[in-house]
């Protein structure tokens, strides 16, 4: 078995989760830009990863800036951003009835999307922070006409600073109780849509990547899946306990991201 130098060793470039393994809310966690320092000395890369399609990459861009990242690691992957260019390359000239709030659909536009409430020829939904009933109904409409039915992520609930908050995976619920479909497509970690614009933007093969992360069903899962090095950090959501009961299993486990540097 490789050892953890070894395995590390060979990674080029770390894709970092943000809430719950760089950062906690408006906090950034112990050891976070010491890890990226290390980075740097290595000449290794990291890029930001994240199924929140409510915000944009340029949000995240500012508060890590804020926390006090610098280039060259601000570089950041939304879930949004991500179905953005599958749909650029797979829907092209096409228009899509968007399920979200004006800033994804400013930077899906931005992108060169078309998005369009009338006559669209598929549908999009991203974590609406906006929902109403009229655009429930509307877009229950158009899945249950058959028209394909992309999702941005899976997760059901979105942490915030009181608890949780009904993510895309209950939206994605109730489009399924009313329409009997479940989305074509969904992008995000742990699918392969997000995982294959990272390969595009690093320019790398996923032997040379790590998921690094604090949730075993998104983070580590994503690793599983693509066969992509996982490490489980133990500054947000999963517990040991969690992995010791759990089928998905991290490669390695660290308490924060710093406790990295030494095999670097």
């Amino acid at each position: 078995m490789s050892t953890i130098y070894e395995q590390l060793s060979k990674v080029k470039c770390f894709m970092l989760d943000m809430d719950g393994t760089f950062y906690l809310g408006d906090r950034l966690l112990d050891g976070s830009l010491d890890f990226l320092q290390k980075l740097s000395q290595c000449g290794k890369e990291a890029l930001f990863l994240t199924n929140n399609s409510s915000k944009s990459g340029d949000v995240y861009i500012k508060k890590l800036k804020k926390m006090g990242v610098e280039a060259p690691f601000l570089r950041v992957l939304t879930s949004g951003q991500a179905a953005g260019q599958y749909c650029l390359r797979e829907m092209s000239g096409k228009r899509a009835f968007l399920l979200g709030n004006d800033m994804l659909a400013s930077e899906l536009e931005q992108m060169g999307l078309i998005i369009s409430n009338d006559a669209p020829d598929y549908v999009l939904i991203g974590y609406d922070t906006t929902l109403d009933y009229a655009k429930m109904t509307a877009v229950c409409d158009y899945v249950r006409a058959g028209l394909p039915y992309i999702a941005t992520h899976p997760d059901y609930n979105c942490p915030t600073e009181t608890g949780y908050a009904p993510d895309i995976g209950a939206i994605i619920a109730f489009i399924e109780a009313s329409t009997g479909r479940k989305p074509d497509l969904v992008i995000g970690k742990p699918n392969a849509g997000i995982v294959q614009e990272a390969l595009r933007i690093t320019g790398l093969r996923k032997e040379e990547l790590c998921m690094v992360g604090d949730r075993l069903y998104t983070d580590i899962a994503t690793g599983k899946n693509f066969g992509i090095l996982s490490v489980l950090v133990l500054t947000g959501e999963a517990t040991l306990e969690d992995v010791e009961q759990g089928d998905v299993k991290p490669d390695l486990i660290f308490n924060r991201l710093s406790d990295m540097n030494e095999y670097l």
